[in-house]
């Protein structure tokens, strides 16, 4: 952390990365903490790029009490507008000191920047060269060491989801793949997918065994239509963008990175349908048991349809769910105070009451995996994650009379 009290009180708004549930409650805080303390917030829009070009901008939208009305809370997306820019990548030698032109232009004394792990490492690079900063986490990967904005809506999306393409994969006797956003941490498709009670959970923690997915998915597809009086059943996967096969290589597009060099992630779902359905079609089981049940068509209808469907931004856009919308303007709000308390450089943790709390940015984007200890709870109930089942072997620990207990995710 770094203290350098500014008497200047204008501060600029800065989201970036993808978006998501409860960026414009970052927002809102932000610019309603900063009225509160006497000082005006002002949009930077389009992210980065827009940083970068401030110095050619004529006027940035100051968020009055009027202006911030037609802000809502709880809308995912960002009125600030996004772009996907490595600073440190612009082929610009003076691109900082274009950066503090633009900031000095319009008398801009620190910013409130919203983002993942690469935003993170821009506000980090940013601070580096005197810029200064304080950083509101937002991915819905959750995979920030401190709890993120965004990550609470998008389970709640995928959940949602996931029950409602069930009614279409029990009409049709199919094995449905769901492919949801994760890179390279399923946080998202492990909450959201044991909310939606999916029957098996990919994640790129776990590099699959489809042989051990198939058999699953064989005992609960054959059963349920066994048990069904009009011969009907499913089963659902989840499987995140980041899955890897058994080599513990990711499902990536050949040759395709994105401005920050992430490799970019896409298939996964194609890919686990493919490998599953080329199992089945060699399964003389699976022949007989479509001929029990009455739904074998020589040529035809051989072996049950195993599909993909890939929602994308469907699970970041539309509505910010109540924690989100609670996190983000105490986020938000809580980067602007750290500001006018002349620190920069740091990354909100969260607030409890009074005490902000907040750690270095370079800390705070380092990823955070799910952790395999967590599956085994979920492994008893049934859920496959591609994996044998370890057994659930709980300790039991009892906390003091006054413990307090905080906990997300």
């Amino acid at each position: 952390m770094s203290s350098s009290p500014n008497s200047s009180k204008r501060i600029g708004i800065i989201t970036s990365g993808g978006d998501c549930g409860g960026l414009n409650a970052v927002i809102k805080g932000a610019a309603l903490a900063a009225i509160a303390r006497g000082a005006t917030a002002v949009v930077i829009p389009n992210g980065y790029a827009g940083l970068y070009n401030l110095v050619d901008i004529e006027h940035l939208v100051e968020l009055t009490p009027k202006r911030l009305d037609a802000i809502q809370a709880g809308l995912a997306g960002s009125e600030a507008g996004h772009a996907r820019v490595k600073v440190g990548a612009i082929p610009d030698n003076a691109k900082y000191e274009r950066i503090r032109e633009g900031l000095a232009r319009h008398q801009i004394s620190g910013l409130v920047i919203s983002g993942g792990d690469d935003t993170g490492s821009v506000v980090v690079d940013l601070q580096g060269h005197g810029i200064r900063c304080v950083h509101a986490p937002k991915t819905m990967d959750l995979d920030l060491q401190p709890y993120s904005v965004g990550g609470d809506s998008t389970i709640n999306r995928i959940a949602k989801l996931v029950r409602d393409l069930r009614t279409t994969a029990v009409t049709h006797n199919r094995v449905l793949i769901v492919e949801v956003f994760a890179r390279y941490a399923g946080h998202t498709a492990l909450y959201g997918g044991v909310a939606a009670e999916a029957d098996c959970i990919l994640i790129p923690e776990v590099p699959v065994q489809f042989p051990v997915v198939y058999r699953h998915m064989c005992e609960r597809f054959m059963r349920r239509i066994r048990q069904s009086d009009v011969k009907a059943g499913a089963y659902m996967i989840v499987a995140a963008e980041g899955v890897k096969d058994e080599t513990g290589k990711y499902i990536a597009v050949p040759g395709r990175k994105d401005s920050f060099g992430q490799v970019k992630l896409g298939g996964a779902g194609r890919y686990v349908a493919e490998r599953l359905e080329a199992i089945a079609r060699d399964d003389p089981r699976m022949q007989s048991f479509m001929k029990e049940q009455g739904m074998f068509v020589p040529g035809v209808y051989e072996c049950p349809e195993i599909r993909d469907v890939t929602p994308g931004h469907l699970v970041r856009c539309g509505e910010t769910s109540a924690y989100d919308v609670n996190f983000g303007m105490q986020a938000g709000a809580a980067a602007v105070h750290l500001l006018l308390a002349g620190e920069s450089g740091v990354t909100v943790v969260d607030v409890d009451g009074q005490e902000i709390r907040c750690m270095r940015t370079e800390q705070a984007i380092r990823q955070r995996y799910v952790e395999l200890e967590r599956l085994a709870c979920f492994e008893q109930f049934g859920f496959c994650f591609g994996r044998e089942p370890q057994p659930y072997a709980p300790t039991f620990v009892k906390l003091r009379d006054d413990a307090v207990v905080k906990r997300y995710l």
